[in-house]
């Protein structure tokens, strides 16, 4: 067990267009289980995020998924782990956030992208200290990173921002990365 206790997954309600997307979250999924790290995530069945926390379910994890009312229907709900069925998808970010101890962002679209967005920003005004982690995969998130590097540079956004996402290649270093940072944060 590590002393990371939960982890917030953002991720896409699709699959993407290469089969390593949807295998980095099988991977992460069986991952968390093994490592015994409770995965908080957007709840649907579909996509990536059907994928991680399938993976975790089916390997013995803990998994708390939280969905907006309205998205029950075209997402559906993963049979076998716990929900909470919310009306907003504000509050179902916030949960997520509050449920967690650090977030990790998979591949995903435009609301995976607005949702690592919104917790670099609250970062940066000082509102958390989680571990953001950027799963790397296939070097999906590297024009994010450049283009964050390119506000920094351009004087948009302070030094500090660089520091706030870890980047990672593989699953399995998800976890480690994350409790790393974690532990640097409560010195």
């Amino acid at each position: 067990m590590t002393g990371l206790k939960s982890l917030c997954v953002y991720c896409g309600s699709r699959m993407g267009d290469e089969p390593i997307f949807a295998d980095a979250a099988t991977q992460l999924g069986k991952h968390m289980a093994k490592e015994q790290v409770r995965l908080v995530y957007g709840g649907g069945k579909l996509g990536l995020m059907g994928t991680v926390a399938g993976a975790a379910r089916d390997h013995g994890g803990d998994v708390y998924g939280i969905i907006p009312k309205f998205l029950v229907e075209m997402e559906g709900i993963l049979e076998g782990v716990d929900h909470e069925i919310v009306e907003t998808m504000h509050e179902r970010k916030m949960m997520m956030f509050e449920q967690s101890d650090a977030i990790c962002t998979l591949p995903g679209g435009i609301g995976t992208l607005e949702e690592i967005i919104e917790v670099l920003s609250w970062a940066r005004l000082d509102l958390h200290r989680k571990p953001v982690v950027l799963l790397n995969i296939g070097g999906f998130w590297s024009p994010l990173v450049e283009l964050l590097n390119h506000i920094i540079d351009r004087g948009f956004a302070a030094e500090e921002l660089r520091h706030d996402i870890v980047l990672v290649d593989k699953p399995e270093d998800v976890i480690p990365a994350a409790e790393d940072r974690l532990m640097r944060s409560r010195l």
